[in-house]
């Protein structure tokens, strides 16, 4: 490829991915302005780091091959862990820097809540370092009657948080997040954001493969949640059961997984597809669980999973960590059935959708080294995408 700026680079892999993306797919995928790509591929402007990480993430190649060489780079949100861990180190000492206002913090979160939702976690990683702390600033030095606004943000920025560190498999981290979660919490004194938090803590039993606990801990949560009156907690209600549905197929308890499954379809039918808390759920958000719990109990519940995705694909409107992951694990299943090519291709779709979280993903890793050894599908293509992802 005789290439010579960044500019190249970047329109040179644009034109020859598969489906060839247009300058506003990629602008789209990478959260980056159309005119920016324009300019960055006519080479008007140069690219900062976070922008050219942005883009190689949304075309599925390493930051080093569109600077013009081969070396792999450190992902800016690995590079970021630390940080975040220090960050939440003093929670209980914080410092006398400067806090914002509670309305200007509350957009703050609100857009690392949207990064979430759209698996940016480059973006996330570079904003939480910094906020974290000034929110435990701000909470230590909140009023009784304003303790309760601060201890909401905290709760929602760790949610953020945890999420870089979860899907960059700093379990650790992750747990601590969750925990900082817990603490604050009950000074929220908001039993949808309990309920949230409950949801999010079922990582660290994933993590532990203690799936029979975790089931036990989200019964206990879907018991004492707020009674379905509202929308907001009908979706609360509704987000546990479709994880404990998910987690009941790991403990390999298919009676409980049908049971949660349908509360959660029940409830789902109740509300029109929504995000609270920084969940997605309803109707279709139960349908990609469905697909979820068939991976989940395993490969003799596959069919269930593939029937479903010949009827139905997650429309646009869902968040595109939640869509990919339908892809995810659509590949698995395929896997499981059989269908290495099909496997493969939902796989690209999940890149397609969420670069970031499928590059993080354990089990984009294990399909693509297993998908390999099969010596299946293109094998340019597949050795490309299996490098992206690290896949061994």
């Amino acid at each position: 490829m005789s290439v010579r700026s960044v500019g190249e680079r970047i329109a040179y892999y644009r034109s020859v991915a598969r489906p060839r993306m247009t300058q506003q797919q990629l602008a789209d995928a990478a959260c980056v302005a159309l005119g920016t790509i324009r300019k960055i591929e006519r080479g008007e402007r140069g690219v900062s780091t976070d922008t050219l990480e942005a883009i190689a993430d949304a075309l599925g190649v390493d930051p080093g091959r569109l600077l013009g060489d081969r070396e792999v780079t450190q992902s800016r949100v690995h590079a970021a862990l630390p940080a975040l861990s220090g960050a939440i180190a003093a929670y209980d000492l914080p410092d006398d820097a400067p806090v914002r206002t509670l309305p200007q913090l509350r957009v703050a979160v609100e857009e690392a809540a949207g990064w979430r939702l759209a698996a940016q976690y480059t973006r996330i990683a570079r904003a939480l370092p910094g906020l974290l702390p000034e929110l435990l600033r701000g909470y230590h030095a909140a009023t009784d009657g304003e303790r309760r606004q601060w201890a909401d943000l905290l709760v929602r920025a760790a949610r953020s948080a945890d999420a870089v560190a979860y899907k960059a498999g700093a379990r650790d981290l992750s747990a601590r997040m969750i925990e900082l979660m817990r603490w604050a919490v009950p000074v929220a004194e908001d039993p949808v954001l309990t309920s949230s938090v409950a949801y999010v803590r079922t990582e660290t039993f994933f993590v532990a493969r203690a799936h029979a606990t975790g089931l036990r801990a989200l019964e206990e949560a879907i018991d004492a949640a707020p009674a379905p009156d509202g929308t907001p907690a009908t979706a609360a209600r509704g987000a546990l059961h479709m994880r404990a549905a998910v987690i009941a197929g790991r403990a390999g308890d298919g009676s409980a997984a049908g049971t949660h499954l349908s509360e959660a379809r029940a409830l789902g039918d109740r509300v029109r597809e929504d995000v609270y808390c920084g969940t997605a759920f309803g109707p279709d958000s139960v349908r990609v669980h469905e697909v979820s719990v068939a991976v989940s109990l395993g490969d003799e519940h596959a069919g269930r999973a593939l029937d479903v995705a010949r009827e139905w694909a997650p429309p646009h409107s869902l968040p595109a960590e939640r869509r990919s992951g339908f892809y995810i694990e659509m590949g698995r299943a395929q896997l499981w059935a059989g269908r290495p090519d099909d496997a493969f291709e939902a796989l690209k779709v999940a890149r397609r959708i969420a670069p970031q979280h499928t590059r993080e993903h354990p089990w984009v890793r294990q399909d693509a080294a297993t998908l390999r050894r099969l010596k299946r599908a293109d094998a340019e293509d597949l050795s490309n995408f299996a490098e992206w992802c690290a896949a061994t």
